[in-house]
């Protein structure tokens, strides 16, 4: 019985050694150097890939007021939290007066409108559009996120279906909490 716990224990820590000798984790702070030229203080490499530190809370709200962005500081009564919140823009879209097209020029449309929500998202402008699932008033509504409603209406009419008549908007102010999901 000796012999078998020796042996197991000779074994534990012969597998321990060999764990000691992998290769460690690169988690040192360094500076990175950017394509311009500058160096990035708020970068780590860590696997020889660069992981930019998160922002502050303070940093995100004066880089939305520098902006022009409207917040303001909400506390949750429960957790006593304090959640920064941002005014966004929603654009309703709604049936327009203009519907005279045949099959293929709506379809066009659709597809130019579809590609025109999909570039405002790549750009940043828009956080999401959406359509409705029936045949109401309102057809869907886009989410802007930009700091004024004059640049959300000008961004809602360069739509390709609002630009033809097939569609009409309504902006609206909306408030919700940065970086909010939907779930």
């Amino acid at each position: 019985m000796k012999y078998i716990i020796v042996l197991l224990s000779f074994v534990v820590v012969l597998s321990c050694k060999n764990e000691t000798n992998q290769t460690p984790i690169n988690t040192s702070i360094k500076p990175v150097d950017t394509v311009e030229g500058t160096v990035k203080a708020d970068s780590i490499i860590l696997d020889d890939e660069i992981k930019t530190a998160p922002k502050s809370y303070n940093e995100i709200k004066a880089e939305l007021t520098a902006k022009g962005f409207e917040t303001y500081d909400f506390v949750d009564k429960k957790t006593k939290d304090t959640v920064l919140m941002q005014q966004y823009f929603i654009a309703f879209l709604k049936g327009g007066a203009v519907r005279t097209q045949n099959e293929e020029e709506a379809q066009q449309l659709q597809e130019a409108h579809l590609d025109y929500l999909k570039k405002m998202y790549d750009l940043g402008y828009a956080d999401i559009s959406g359509g409705f699932g029936d045949d109401g008033e309102v057809r869907g509504v886009t989410i802007y996120n930009v700091p004024t409603q004059k640049i959300a209406d000008s961004l809602a009419n360069a739509d390709p279906m609002v630009k033809a008549g097939r569609l009409e908007i309504e902006i609206r102010p909306w408030w919700a909490a940065k970086g909010a999901t939907l779930r």
